[in-house]
């Protein structure tokens, strides 16, 4: 068995501000995230799969995950205001937690589509949003 991860780049910005708390309260438990005009991110997101080798000596068609991550990640999160522009983060604050599940999430309800037998299986996501911050969820947590 075998695990491969690719990895994806794309920026975004966003401010630290959940809907249900004050603006005290927001200010307090997100600090300087919680600036009124955001601030943004060059966030590395890496998807592994795994699955056995196939008769090509392969796990994973790495075109069709590129195909997939550019459709449900890069294309809708990349060069947005995730707060103004992504649905889900109008009533949640954007965490790179909360990203990381988004992701997985999408790539989850859409694996099947490009990946239609039993393997390969979507294992995590991880990101990170600087080089000191990572982030990761196994897709079989979500």
């Amino acid at each position: 068995m075998f695990r491969v991860t690719r990895s994806y780049r794309f920026a975004a910005s966003h401010r630290l501000d959940a809907p249900q708390l004050s603006p005290e309260e927001n200010r307090k438990l997100y600090g300087k995230c919680n600036n009124p005009y955001g601030h943004g991110h060059n966030y590395v997101v890496e998807v592994s799969a795994r699955g056995p080798l196939d008769a090509d000596g392969r796990a994973l068609d790495t075109g069709r995950l590129d195909r997939l991550v550019e459709r449900q990640v890069l294309a809708p999160f990349g060069h947005r205001n995730l707060n103004l522009e992504v649905s889900c983060f109008e009533r949640l604050a954007p965490t790179s937690e909360n990203l990381a599940t988004e992701i997985c999430r999408r790539l989850k309800e859409n694996w099947s589509a490009e990946f239609p037998g039993e393997w390969p299986k979507l294992d995590r996501v991880r990101i990170a949003e600087t080089e000191r911050n990572i982030f990761e969820v196994k897709a079989h947590e979500i």
